[in-house]
């Protein structure tokens, strides 16, 4: 009962926000994966003309994704009322503010039926970006068509929506019946698009930016990593172009967009090693696209270090196989698995493929097998879950500096006593 009076009055507050400075844009991004990389792509290039707001994390629940909208602190003691009466009393005093911004990039999460289809009660976005509809907390979901109805739902109560033609099936895209709908991807058939001309595992991508508001391609480059990223560059050019950027600005923008922590982002590793951090979390058509990108590496050794998918339910099984199938022997010196369902699920499949397969206990054992095994110029992707996983913990162990673990995720003290008292239990 406390928390649903908390969320009723942070929606109020929020609606009165908006009513109360209607110049301010919002630009709303759901999805079941690449929501936190796309939002800040988005935000990077706007920030080349507008005054942009945006929370750098994933706050995008029921509470704390209106207090990310008004730019207000997320209360550290979520069960204290004295914590929520001080965010309450700072979330009032935005609608008479000056609001300092043009533009609020906020992201949209769920975690079951019905999350989604609620933020419309009170949110009517500008521009409301999808950028995946792929398996996501299937224990409550179930169903595919549950995910695409839930994500998809937002398309109905925004102004003008983008959707990501790579990764949102056909079927599911083909439903909706709105004409403010556009796609964005690195396809060819998306109307905005990212065509890839050249790439450098240290600079990113150089290539062309498509949009129906200009007549010429644009050319600009992009330091991200990996096809699905270009994705989130051409969806925010794309956001840029509707607002009224220039090509000039555009270009400029995406210069400045950069990986999120643990989201596909290069760290050095010791002895002229690379890492791609991909530990922020992990599902299949994430992995899938981690590991299509580490094929594609120039490099002289690869290392997959795979952990259990959480929050799959009756999928998890088939899902781990069909990673499974993806590993080829042929492209990876080594994979090493982390977590039971990743051990079981994907050991046997990933050998038959020719993979030399390594099952480590936990993610610091994972870390020392890659500290062992990789050599000068080669890289290893660790991709993987939250719970139970940790992979960044084990990324530490092959670090070239100890100064780069602030680019780890879950670093804060309470994260970290967490992960101690995890791996103390099961050493």
């Amino acid at each position: 009962m406390f928390k649903r009076i908390i969320q009723f009055k942070l929606e109020r507050i929020v609606k009165k926000f908006f009513k109360k400075h209607p110049e301010v844009k919002l630009v709303a991004v759901v999805g079941s994966v690449g929501k936190t990389s796309t939002k800040i792509a988005i935000g990077s290039v706007l920030a080349d003309k507008f005054r942009v707001h945006l929370h750098e994390g994933n706050h995008n629940s029921e509470l704390s994704a209106p207090l990310a909208i008004l730019g207000v602190e997320y209360p550290e003691n979520i069960r204290s009322i004295g914590q929520w009466r001080i965010a309450l009393r700072a979330a009032r005093a935005r609608i008479k503010m000056p609001t300092g911004v043009d533009v609020i990039v906020q992201e949209l999460g769920t975690d079951r039926i019905g999350q989604i289809p609620h933020f419309g009660k009170y949110l009517k976005p500008d521009i409301t970006v999808v950028t995946a509809v792929s398996p996501e907390h299937m224990e409550y979901f179930k169903t595919m068509d549950a995910v695409a109805k839930e994500e998809l739902s937002a398309v109905g109560y925004s102004q003008w929506s983008l959707i990501n033609r790579d990764d949102v099936p056909g079927e599911y895209a083909a439903n909706l019946t709105t004409a403010t709908i556009s796609t964005y991807g690195s396809t060819d058939v998306a109307e905005y698009r990212f065509e890839a001309d050249d790439f450098t595992l240290e600079d990113g991508y150089k290539g062309r930016f498509i949009a129906p508001e200009f007549e010429d391609v644009i050319h600009v480059e992009a330091p991200v990593i990996g096809e699905h990223a270009t994705r989130s560059v051409a969806a925010a050019g794309a956001v840029a172009a509707r607002l009224g950027m220039s090509p000039e600005e555009i270009a400029a923008g995406m210069k400045k967009i950069h990986p999120v922590n643990g989201r596909m982002n290069l760290l050095r590793g010791t002895d002229g090693t690379y890492i791609i951090d991909d530990s922020y979390n992990s599902s299949p058509a994430a992995v899938a696209s981690a590991l299509r990108t580490l094929y594609q590496l120039n490099v002289p050794q690869r290392i997959a270090v795979l952990g259990s998918m959480n929050e799959l339910g009756d999928m998890s099984a088939q899902a781990h196989q069909d990673i499974a199938e993806l590993c080829d022997g042929s492209q990876l010196a080594y994979v090493i698995t982390v977590g039971a369902e990743a051990e079981k699920h994907i050991t046997s499949i990933a050998q038959t493929n020719g993979c030399q397969v390594l099952n480590a206990k936990s993610a610091i054992e994972a870390g020392a097998m890659v500290n062992k095994l990789l050599e000068p110029g080669g890289v290893a992707l660790f991709k993987g879950s939250e719970g139970g996983i940790y992979l960044e913990e084990g990324i530490k162990v092959v670090l070239h500096s100890t100064a780069d673990e602030e680019h780890l995720v879950r670093q804060s003290p309470a994260w970290l006593e967490k992960k101690r008292a995890f791996f103390s239990d099961i050493s």
